[in-house]
């Protein structure tokens, strides 16, 4: 079986070079990270019932050793400190779970219970996150419940600290930003397969633990692979300045879609002079477009947001912490730190515009800009999320696309058949192998990677290509300070050296699935309608929601699926069948994989009309791939 190649002297030598470069001689974050330390999970191992493992911890272990080679020495330094696990105290009445998951849950306490913020990915973990809590604290119910932003590390643990009966009863109000639900669940559904098979190399959950392989992720160390739930929230958030009280807690917000998530805001709790800023200010550079795919975050709001959060709270605090990392105390550091925060993206953004302008375009500006020193020079703004290269073509992309311009680029040919006609101008693959080795003992990696791209592409059996494009991508791994590229690049090369692995994650999670309101559930089935298999084929159908008391009309023409909530006096296409269910029952059977017949003979569905035209949408709903080829064709 072909093993994972040691790293090159070049690779070495670069290590070292960083590691004489790296500020280490400030060490501020080694104590912060393990300031007010209660108790660790013992074992750092969470399950769910039936003993399969969901989160793993001590697997990490190994970062207690000395910097290998094979690991860039400011990305060891950062998952040693993700990696701290336990209960931590942040202030009297302010406590947080890290290291259970790649967030952490904060837990601020009340009159008669705790109010959480953020309750992880996965109810196995969020529950053994509060049995940590109560072991030390006492058992305390939880009385309100916030999630800070719509990514699903900040809500997934839902049903893990709560019940949805004690959401209902109004016991544990559950608090979010405007726009929470929507985005929260539109993204997990109308494009989560593709995101979630791109996690997977982003967060390298499949990859072995170790120096040669995954040593965590910047943000956190991975994601849990457990059971992802959403309790839709019961009171929004509208505006800044908005103050809600939670069991004697006060919070203040301060909202800031558009920044790290289209829907998100930080909280000030005033009595306990402490500032929660979300995932807007953490302990790295974050991504403006994360690896695994969104919509571009604008670092322009991002800027203004934390100007406004300095202005706001940041002088009566004295701590900041996040939904990621470990907080910073005392007023003057708070300050500062979410000055360079705020200094960082207006940087990337002002200084791409200044470039884009003078005809500079992204991979261009990418190479060429560097960081003022101040900034360079703080841990907390160093790339092991985000990078520079790849944020700089963020923000090129959201002011100009993806064309940059030049008119050889507007129509260039899709991978296969460029692949194909490049190795033929270089002389066929077994040139272009004998040039490749020869550059990989150069060290030119980067120039490797792409020309036997060109050769697996064009031939995807070569496995002489895969094999050195696997140690090729390998050594880029090994050299990168940025825990996400170095995880795609190692996730790379063991799907060439092993095959596919899959999506270990389930995007669109049957409580996710269930948030989505009737609209939602039509658009999502739209995206699945394979176009050119539907062009001739016509149908309308009428969807009567019994427990919403709605109609929605439904039209396949053309290879496009148009829904309608139907209104008296709107002339619409005469249906050709009805069919009346509960929306549960329509996400199951149009989203969840049930089959409609069995629930149509069980009673759940009632049909009056053609049953055929459900045929016509049935036979051209298309399945998403959750195993699609990345580094091969």
């Amino acid at each position: 079986m072909s093993t994972a190649t040691d790293p090159s002297d070049l690779i070495v030598a670069a290590q070292r070079r960083a590691a004489a470069d790296l500020p280490f001689a400030d060490d501020t974050d080694e104590s912060d990270a393990r300031r007010g330390f209660v108790a660790a999970l013992e074992p750092g191992v969470v399950t769910t019932a039936d003993g399969t493992v969901v989160w793993d911890n001590d697997s990490y272990d190994f970062l207690r050793a000395r910097c290998p080679d094979s690991v860039h020495p400011g990305l060891w330094r950062q998952s040693g400190l993700v990696g701290a696990q336990g209960l931590f105290e942040v202030t009297e009445g302010i406590y947080q779970i890290r290291g259970l998951d790649l967030s952490n849950m904060t837990l601020v306490e009340g009159d008669s219970g705790v109010v959480v913020i953020d309750p992880l990915i996965s109810v196995e973990t969020a529950a053994a996150a509060l049995a940590l809590y109560r072991a030390h604290r006492g058992d305390r119910p939880v009385t309100g419940l916030v999630y800070t932003h719509s990514h699903v590390d900040h809500f997934g643990g839902a049903l893990g600290v709560t019940t949805a009966e004690a959401v209902e009863s109004g016991r544990c109000p559950v608090l979010a930003p405007a726009g929470f639900l929507e985005h929260a669940v539109t993204e997990n559904v109308y494009a989560g397969t593709a995101m979630a098979r791109r996690a997977a190399y982003m967060y390298g959950a499949v990859l072995p633990r170790g120096p040669l392989g995954q040593v965590g992720a910047g943000l956190g160390q991975t994601t849990s692979v457990g059971t992802v739930t959403l309790i839709p929230p019961t009171r929004e958030i509208t505006r800044t300045g908005q103050r809600e009280h939670i069991d004697g807690v006060s919070l203040v917000f301060q909202i800031t879609p558009g920044a790290e998530a289209p829907s998100e805001m930080n909280i000030h709790l005033p009595e306990h002079r402490a500032l929660c800023a979300a995932e807007n200010a953490t302990h790295t550079m974050h991504n403006l477009l994360t690896l695994r795919g969104a919509s571009v975050r604008d670092p322009r709001l991002w800027a203004k947001y934390l100007t406004e959060a300095i202005n706001l709270f940041a002088h009566d605090c004295d701590v900041v912490l996040a939904s990621h990392h470990w907080p910073t105390w005392g007023t003057e550091r708070v300050v500062e730190y979410l000055s360079l925060q705020r200094d960082m993206y207006s940087y990337l953004h002002d200084q791409t515009l200044r470039l884009l302008n003078q005809g500079w375009v992204g991979a261009e500006i990418a190479e060429h800009l560097t960081l003022p020193p101040a900034i360079e020079n703080a841990w907390h703004a160093r790339g092991y999320y985000g990078s520079v290269s790849h944020n700089v073509k963020a923000v090129y992309q959201r002011y100009l696309g993806w064309f940059d311009g030049n008119p050889a680029h507007l129509w260039e040919h899709p991978p296969v058949e460029s692949a194909r006609r490049h190795v033929e101008f270089m002389g066929g693959a077994d040139e272009v192998l004998r040039k490749a080795r020869r550059s990989y003992t150069a060290g030119d990696y980067r120039w490797v990677a792409q020309v036997l791209d060109y050769v697996i592409f064009a031939d995807p059996g070569n496995e002489e290509a895969k094999l050195l494009q696997a140690s090729t991508f390998e050594q880029l791994g090994y050299g990168a300070e940025n825990a996400t590229w170095r995880n795609f690049y190692l996730s790379g090369a063991y799907e060439l050296r092993y095959g596919r692995f899959g999506t270990p994650t389930t995007p669109d999670a049957p409580t996710v699935l269930t948030a989505l309101t009737t609209e939602q559930i039509f658009d999502a089935l739209a995206l699945r309608i394979d176009g050119p298999k539907a062009w001739d084929h016509h149908s309308v159908t009428d969807w009567v929601i019994v427990d919403e008391d709605t109609v929605h009309r439904v039209e396949l023409r053309n290879g496009v699926l148009v829904h309608h909530a139907r209104v008296d006096g709107v002339k619409l296409p005469d249906p050709d069948a009805e069919f009346t269910l509960t929306r549960a029952t329509l996400v199951r059977v149009l989203l969840g994989g049930d089959d409609f017949g069995v629930a149509a003979a069980a009673g759940d569905i009632a049909i009056e009309g053609d049953p055929l035209s459900l045929a016509d949408l049935v036979n051209v709903l298309d399945a998403p791939d959750p195993d699609f080829a990345i580094v091969t064709p």
